[in-house]
């Protein structure tokens, strides 16, 4: 089965940063556009940064965008979040999932990880 595991999460200070990691097995990585998205309850979960299958099209949601930046290593299977300027606004649960299309829909993404936490304090 395809397995989508995000690594890297922590708790920061306001103005830090982090960089999130997630590691994929099971299927055609270089096939899929793959994307990040947050939950912190009771939102609902939404998008942060989505990448083209060969990383040469980004974006990103309003909320983070020239704050993050969203890259892939398609040797190994690797989709990354780079997260600076962090705000207490970014704590969430911070999952990456494909995708078939280029997309910020949550329902057009067919799998996903199993979240890792960023808290950002003041």
């Amino acid at each position: 089965q395809v397995q989508l595991v995000e690594s890297g999460g922590g708790s920061v200070q306001t103005g830090g940063s982090l960089k999130l990691s997630c590691a994929a097995s099971g299927g055609a990585f270089s096939t899929w556009n793959m994307g990040w998205f947050r939950q912190a309850p009771p939102k609902e979960r939404e998008f942060v940064a989505g990448i083209s299958r060969t990383g040469e099209t980004t974006y990103y949601g309003d909320s983070v965008k020239g704050r993050f930046t969203i890259s892939r290593d398609n040797d190994k299977n690797t989709v990354y979040l780079r997260m600076n300027s962090l705000k207490p606004e970014d704590t969430a649960v911070y999952y990456c999932a494909s995708s078939g299309v280029q997309t910020m829909s949550i329902h057009e993404y067919d799998y996903w990880g199993q979240g890792t936490q960023v808290s950002v304090s003041s």
